[in-house]
């Protein structure tokens, strides 16, 4: 059993939000698998089901990402799987729009979300399927608060030219984690990283 969880923010307001990249890639993972969201259960919106004969459990969390560990470890527990069976797909700053890259284990790079499932399961020993969404441009000198400048880019829309960029790489995402389950972490990262 594999729990393949998309971090994001619930409600409508955030749907398109760079931060929600997560939730995109697996409701797409999920509509192409044939798998619905018709549970709730550990603070998440779950669906079962097989990918390449392997069971999963995909999942988005209705914390807030920085409370995403209340839910992941809730799922964790309830079915009965280590962290190493455990793929998060989440937003990145630090790469390029359009980019992906797959790693097992690491820090969380800054990530509220990641750190939060960090904590709560007390193991970094889980997949990570990180999706680029760039950084804002803050001037060298500005004024500006970065703090605020980083949480407002990630609580915005995608620019119309970002847009056609993740509309590619959704399903790209979707073919990284069908790879990453048939093939192993190997062959996904020299695939798609």
């Amino acid at each position: 059993m594999k729990l393949i969880v998309g971090l994001g923010n619930p409600g409508i307001f955030y749907t398109r939000y760079r931060h929600n990249i997560g939730f995109m890639c697996i409701r797409h993972l999920a509509r192409i698998q044939g798998i619905r969201f018709d549970k709730k259960q550990g603070n998440a919106r779950t669906g079962s089901g097989e990918i390449d004969g392997q069971k999963v459990v995909l999942a988005r969390p209705q914390t807030y990402m920085n409370a995403s560990g209340e839910s992941v470890s809730r799922l964790v527990k309830r079915l009965k799987i280590t962290p190493s069976d455990l793929i998060v797909i989440h937003d990145d700053l630090d790469l390029p729009p359009g980019t992906i890259r797959i790693r097992h284990g690491g820090g969380s790079g800054g990530h509220k979300g990641i750190d939060s499932i960090i904590a709560h399961l007390d193991s970094q020993d889980f997949y990570r399927i990180r999706v680029g969404i760039g950084r804002p441009d803050i001037p060298e000198g500005s004024t500006e608060d970065k703090e605020e400048a980083v949480v407002a880019y990630v609580l915005s829309g995608f620019t119309r030219q970002e847009k056609k960029i993740i509309n590619s790489i959704i399903p790209e995402v979707g073919r990284a984690i069908i790879c990453l389950l048939a093939e192993g972490l190997d062959a996904a990262m020299n695939k798609y990283n």
